[in-house]
């Protein structure tokens, strides 16, 4: 979607597989824990799509989903657009399903108003 979260997504998968430790039970298959070490702790991605498949918006939420004050929710349309004034009926879906507030204000990291220099 030509968005910045691909950046965001590399950084966390890198952070995640970095910060995994084998188990002493795992001597023979040192990556067997990798993928579910990586499910609980890198963000969750998701993009909302229409009825064609087109990507609409995409959130990076909390790992599981799961409320997080300190975690900065990101949600953005394609090309860093903003999502908000033709999907916020849908991004409010997705907010109530993980019950997570996912107000523009908050999600979406860039100014939606420019500053006047004259």
């Amino acid at each position: 979607m030509s968005h910045a979260v691909e950046k965001h997504f590399r950084q966390a998968w890198d952070a995640a597989t970095a910060s995994y430790r084998p188990t002493a039970s795992s001597l023979i298959e040192q990556n067997i824990g990798l993928k579910a070490h990586v499910q609980r702790t890198m963000p969750m991605f998701l993009t909302l799509r229409d009825a064609e498949g087109n990507g609409l918006a995409t959130a990076m939420l909390p790992p599981g989903g799961h409320p997080d004050p300190s975690f900065k929710i990101i949600i953005v349309g394609p090309e860093n657009k903003d999502p908000y004034p033709d999907h916020t009926e849908a991004i409010g879906k997705l907010g109530e399903h993980f019950g997570l507030n996912l107000d523009r204000n908050q999600c979406y990291p860039y100014s939606v108003t420019r500053p006047s220099w004259r």
